[in-house]
This record gives C-alpha cells, sequence and structure tokens, in this order.
C-alpha cells in the first residue's frame, strides 16, 4: 500500500490520506472551488485515493471513482506547485493505473483543462465518439453566492 521514491512516499491506504490538505487544495481548484470539506471526505469514502507525501504531508493526491469491473473515473489529481517538475504526477499516474484493482477496465475515463500531455504519456486520448457522450453540468456548484 506504500511506495518510496528518495524523500517521497506514495500510498493508497485510506488512512494515510488527508482530507484537510486535500480541501486546501480543492477548494482552490478550477473543477472544485469552493467544495466543502464535508463533500471531499465523502468522495473519498466511495473512491480508491491515491497520495503523494513529503515529511508526512500529502502534497499531492489521486482519486479513483470505479466499479472496479469495467469503469473508472480519474478525478481530482494534483501535485503542489512547490513539489511540481520532480515526476511526482508521473509516479502517481503510474501507481494508479497499476492497481490491481484498476486493471481490465473497459473504460478509464478523466477530464482535464491543461494537463492533456501528461495524460497522454499514459495512454489516454481524446474521447473517439465525443458525440456519444453526455452530461449534466453545474458549474459553480460549491461556490457561495
Amino acid at each position: 500500500m506504500t511506495l518510496s521514491r528518495g524523500e517521497f512516499t506514495l500510498s493508497w491506504d485510506p488512512a494515510a490520506q488527508q482530507p484537510e490538505r486535500i480541501h486546501a487544495y480543492l477548494t482552490q481548484s478550477y473543477w472544485a472551488e469552493g467544495i466543502p470539506l464535508a463533500l471531499v471526505r465523502k468522495s473519498m469514502e466511495h473512491s480508491l485515493c491515491f497520495g503523494v507525501f513529503a515529511n508526512g504531508e500529502q502534497i499531492g493526491f489521486a482519486r479513483v471513482v470505479t466499479d472496479r469491473a469495467t469503469y473508472a473515473w480519474l478525478a481530482d489529481v494534483y501535485v503542489l506547485e512547490a513539489y511540481r517538475g520532480r515526476g511526482l504526477a508521473s509516479w502517481l499516474l503510474e501507481a494508479v493505473l497499476a492497481h490491481p484493482e484498476l486493471q481490465g477496465l473497459r473504460r478509464f475515463a478523466l477530464a482535464t483543462r491543461d494537463a492533456h500531455k501528461l495524460y497522454e504519456r499514459f495512454g489516454f486520448t481524446p474521447l473517439t465518439k465525443p458525440e456519444s457522450g453526455m452530461e449534466i453540468r453545474r458549474p459553480g456548484l460549491y461556490k457561495k453566492p
């Protein structure tokens, strides 16, 4: 459940994750701005979560929403800016994609505004048939009026 690389550790142990630190990042992110801590905790309880740590503090995160059989959605991926450029996001994605419960899935999806190059290195491609995709979108849902 834990890997090491130099001064960093990576864990998918639910007890190792630090919801308050994750919330601090997500609430400032473009995709979850203003999200309440209670929702972050709830989303983590129902997902496979992966964290990157430096000196015991969470500095990176990825969450996979999945049935563990046919489908997975990669969400909330980040590495704190002070730690970027060290290959930690790639290491995080390697761990996610190698996880035993995420093998043999028919579809592994994600959405990103600006990290296409990173995800392409791991086999993610634009939607084959974007015309078949649909969504209910509620931007700004967590922002207070």
